[in-house]
């Protein structure tokens, strides 16, 4: 199967369901350079039924191929990326949950969760837009898993879709991403400032930033709740001997994680 458009179409906007902040970022970037998707960002477990390479077949059918892994010790995560044989397309950044290095009490939700899962859905290569496929969740249980997951808690409201795109800011006219980064602020935009605005250096050939989650009024079992949703991320990408790095690096992305914490965003 060739690259696929109606498929990142699919995702974008199920996306902006939850990041209604990002076509009001594109629409102030369009007279500022090319708009280039540089990744897409998804969550899942560890589950083999649901887990990354679960999530990734949909992308290797479309030309894609696995280039990097990679390993988060403090969220207990780990994470591949993928690119397309044309560099243009987006890459794809997918990260899965470590479920047994959590507490018996996260595991015990999430894999009743991951269980009620209707049995088609597991190894399906759709899976990637197909949202939560369990029981409406409950604000209590989403509060005890924040508590020792943000990325677990987020995961058990909204289930399968992309969590994030990035645009790629080599393409837009400022000098670099701190100057992207004080216009979308003075136009009115709240950026994660934990670790730093700015996450990486040209020392480690990427530079990133982001939103933090729009919030978005969600209906639990207990009643109507705010709570973030999804947020838009900016990549600056520097050379690496000949050619532009195409990778991620884990310090910088382990800060961007926490665009969707509801500590980062209350203080």
């Amino acid at each position: 199967m060739e690259y696929d458009h109606s498929v990142i179409e699919e995702l974008w906007e199920q996306y902006i369901k939850l990041c209604p902040s990002a076509p009001k970022i594109h629409n102030l970037l369009q007279d500022k350079g090319e708009l280039r998707n540089d990744h897409i960002a998804f969550r899942t477990f560890s589950d083999h039924r649901i887990d990354k390479n679960v999530l990734s077949q949909r992308f290797l059918e479309m030309g894609y191929s696995v280039q990097g892994n990679y390993y988060f010790s403090q969220k207990k995560l780990n994470a591949i990326h993928l690119e397309h044989k044309n560099p243009h397309n987006p890459k794809i950044f997918i990260s899965e949950l470590l479920l047994k290095e959590f507490s018996n009490n996260l595991q015990s939700v999430l894999n009743a969760a991951i269980d009620s899962i209707p049995d088609k859905y597991w190894g399906n290569k759709d899976l990637i837009h197909k949202g939560r496929l369990w029981s409406n969740p409950s604000y209590s249980v989403y509060e005890t898993l924040s508590k020792e997951s943000e990325y677990a808690a987020w995961m058990y409201v909204y289930g399968f879709r992309a969590n994030h795109f990035t645009i790629y800011a080599n393409d837009l006219q400022f000098k670099g991403l701190e100057e992207l980064n004080i216009f979308l602020v003075n136009n009115g935009f709240v950026l994660n400032n934990h670790g730093g605005v700015i996450k990486g250096s040209k020392s480690v050939y990427l530079e990133q930033s982001s939103t933090l989650a729009d919030k978005i009024e969600f209906p639990f079992i207990e009643g109507v709740y705010t709570i973030p949703g999804c947020y838009c991320e900016f990549a600056y990408r520097y050379p690496r001997g000949s050619t532009i790095f195409q990778g991620f690096v884990t310090e910088s992305a382990d800060k961007i994680f926490e665009s969707t914490d509801r500590k980062i965003q209350s203080s």
